[in-house]
């Protein structure tokens, strides 16, 4: 079971650092040990309560906002209903990327069972390094849709190095046993104190080779 870091905690925030491979909240019929599982069991003693604010893919390493009473975590949830809330990630994708930067705009479905629920999805980015085998982008999401940015990336003709959900790995001769998706950079101002914070995550030794 891989650990988790502590970025930032004060009285109604904790910030994790999230490593890819393990789940955010606990899933129907998945009986794998949550990051929240953890963090209960380290707060709870202490009567503290966790709440998570968002979802994220358990492949994904990122950073984690979890409020420690509802209200704050009811007002985290309206920061990123209201886009207030920017994450910048870096991918790693499959290809030569042609454009040095750009946005993808479509309509993404919430459930694959339903074409009804389909919303806006906007993602822009910048290629930072550029190989003919791979390229390294910076990706900011404008939106918080499902798997947004790997389906986007997918759409492209550039799957995420690593992609095995929406991917054959064996179509790419770039292979990672790792999903090479990582939110570095999260800034906000928080709810309580009204003050900015931006948050920094250490890119992991798995992309670093990439570099």
């Amino acid at each position: 079971m891989p650990g988790y870091k502590k970025i930032y905690e004060d009285n109604w925030l904790l910030i994790i650092d999230k490593p890819a491979d393990i789940l955010t909240t606990p899933s129907p019929g998945n009986y794998e040990i949550s990051l929240l599982d953890l963090l209960n069991s380290e707060y709870n003693p202490k009567r503290v309560g966790i709440f998570p604010c968002h979802r994220l893919d358990k492949e994904t390493s990122e950073l984690v906002i979890f409020a420690k009473d509802k209200q704050t975590q009811g007002q985290i949830m309206d920061l990123f209903r209201k886009r207030e809330i920017r994450k910048k990630y870096i991918a790693i994708v499959q290809g030569w990327c042609e454009k040095n930067s750009g946005e993808i705009k479509n309509y993404l479905s919430e459930s694959s069972r339903s074409d009804k629920r389909k919303k806006l999805a906007i993602t822009c980015y910048r290629a930072i390094k550029k190989e003919p085998e791979y390229s390294i982008v910076e990706v900011q999401p404008l939106t918080g849709r499902k798997n947004q940015i790997r389906l986007h990336f997918k759409g492209l003709g550039h799957p995420i190095v690593g992609e095995r959900r929406f991917a054959f790995a064996k179509d790419y001769e770039i292979k990672s046993k790792r999903l090479c998706l990582h939110a570095r950079q999260l800034e906000f101002i928080h709810p309580r104190t009204e003050k900015s914070l931006k948050l920094f995550s250490a890119i992991p030794s798995h992309m670093r080779n990439f570099f």
